[in-house]
């Protein structure tokens, strides 16, 4: 349950306006629910300012019906990564205001507007088209968190003049997310040439000796740039978070 919820809930009591039994009929699931087939954790708003995301790609669509239906019930924005073309079209005829983004293969359902928390702009760039999947969970779960996002996509290494074209986006942004496979060079680069923290992920994308990523993760973590930190292989969520994390307006 987001923060604002609760403070609307504490505020009506305190009104007069909704009696406590109806309070606490609404917030006797918190902290959290046991579904059975999992346990919604409704305090992680209040503790880390974003609802619980389900992850979906080992999840039935019965499972993660469920989750969601426990987040909305609260009041929350939901968000599904790793949701096959599959599961995103039955969900959507269980929750018809459920818009799945293909590109990212995710699902999202805005139950209220969205709030830049942001203090600045985070930028989403990605080395190839073939990394676009990432790249495109990573611009999703970015936005959904209260961020202005700018995407550039299918400028890597091997035609570097197409970033260094539009370095104003670069210099106009807080956060800077690199994804990049094959080699995985790019995150360097970008590091090479800006001021502000760099997150690079690395995919899977890439022939053999890509090893399903690894070569990738391996040159990331071996950058000779400083600032350039790291994630799981193929993990644009957790490159997106991190971002939002720092570009967080704490005031």
């Amino acid at each position: 349950m987001e923060q604002a919820n609760i403070e609307k809930i504490l505020q009506a009591v305190s009104e007069g306006t909704l009696g406590v039994s109806q309070a606490l009929e609404t917030l006797k699931h918190l902290p959290f629910e046991d579904l059975g087939c999992a346990t919604v954790d409704h305090h992680r708003a209040l503790r880390q300012g974003f609802p619980e995301v389900i992850y979906g790609q080992s999840k039935t669509v019965a499972q993660m019906q469920a989750i969601i239906t426990a987040l909305i019930n609260k009041g929350s924005n939901v968000l599904a990564t790793r949701v096959s073309g599959f599961k995103g079209r039955k969900l959507k005829e269980l929750f018809p205001e459920a818009v799945y983004h293909a590109d990212a293969r995710a699902l999202s359902i805005e139950k209220h507007p969205i709030v830049n928390r942001g203090r600045g702009k985070i930028l989403v760039i990605c080395a190839g088209t073939s990394d676009i999947p990432v790249a495109a969970e990573a611009v999703l779960t970015a936005r959904l968190m209260g961020n202005e996002v700018e995407q550039l996509f299918d400028v890597g290494v091997a035609g570097l003049h197409r970033l260094l074209s539009r370095r104003h986006l670069l210099s106009e942004s807080s956060v800077v997310v690199v994804v990049a496979g094959m080699e995985g060079a790019l995150p360097s680069v970008v590091g090479g040439l800006v001021d502000k923290p760099v997150i690079a992920v690395p995919t899977s994308v890439g022939y053999g000796a890509a090893f399903n990523g690894v070569a990738a993760l391996l040159g990331m973590l071996n950058s000779c740039a400083a600032g350039v930190t790291v994630v799981n292989i193929d993990n644009g969520f957790g490159a997106a978070y991190a971002a939002s994390l720092i570009n967080r307006d704490r005031a």
